[in-house]
């Protein structure tokens, strides 16, 4: 921060320098470091709990250690409060290996938001919630041909008991919402509130660095009550970071269950 001015956040916060790479179609920035790092501690996460599963039901151990009933907890809450929920059970256990994926990605994407030293989230860009909700496009369009065949596309775009006068008008409603704005609508929600939520912390503890620094008198006060809202903003971050992972999820199992559904 130059010295006599406050600096506010911007945009350029989303677009660091190259890191390594640069120049190349492999260049990587800060935001993609944090992403790697993220995916790497997920996948030894999931790796770690899948592998105590195992022993745990090979040796018969009917009383979970700590770090086994994190896990439980956790993919038991994708499984039942959102996958069961909305599929049942056959189709439920059938989406949940996408379903846990985009759940545990998305919030551990979001949460680095908070964290020191990293301090972005790793969805504030729209590549990576572009990706996932591709994925969830794409899964959701399977599992409706895969349920009705090509009629999965005439029952979504015409359905039955509209009157012909208004069946061009509701094709163009049908195509826009269904086809076009569920991935969109998707990745925005995301990254809109990842870019939102850094911008705010950014400000608040960039003018409270400022205020203790080189505010005079009643300034440095000021200082005092930028850190609280910071603080606060911080814990509401957490409670954002979560709720965009199940909202992400959920959407994606609502979807799902409307293309595997007999009447569209």
């Amino acid at each position: 921060m130059p010295a006599g001015g406050f600096e506010p956040p911007s945009i350029d916060e989303f677009y660091p320098e190259a890191v390594l790479f640069a120049g190349t179609p492999y260049e990587m920035n800060r935001i993609m470091l944090i992403r790697i790092l993220v995916i790497t501690l997920l996948v030894g996460l999931l790796w770690a709990w899948s592998n105590t599963f195992a022993k745990s039901y090979k040796n018969k151990q009917y009383v979970p250690s700590r770090f086994q009933l994190m896990g439980e907890i956790s993919v038991g809450f994708v499984r039942k409060s959102i996958a069961h929920d909305q599929l049942g059970e056959k189709d439920g256990d059938r989406f949940l290996p996408l379903l846990t994926t985009i759940f545990f990605m998305v919030l551990g994407m979001n949460i680095t938001g908070i964290i020191p030293s990293l301090n972005i989230a790793g969805t504030s860009t729209i590549g990576l919630p572009l990706v996932l909700a591709l994925g969830a496009y794409v899964t959701f369009i399977y599992a409706g041909i895969k349920k009705h065949g090509v009629k999965f596309f005439k029952t979504a775009l015409l359905p039955s008991g509209v009157p012909s006068v208004f069946l061009p008008l509701v094709f163009l409603i049908e195509l826009l919402s269904t086809f076009i704005l569920r991935p969109v609508t998707l990745a925005l929600r995301l990254t809109m509130n990842m870019v939102a939520g850094h911008l705010l912390l950014v400000l608040c503890f960039s003018a409270t660095q400022f205020f203790f620094f080189e505010g005079q008198g009643f300034l440095k006060v000021m200082g005092a009550g930028t850190f609280t809202f910071g603080f606060v903003f911080t814990l509401f971050e957490i409670l954002v970071a979560f709720l965009q992972a199940y909202v992400f999820t959920l959407l994606t199992t609502v979807y799902i269950q409307l293309a595997l559904a007999d009447d569209h």
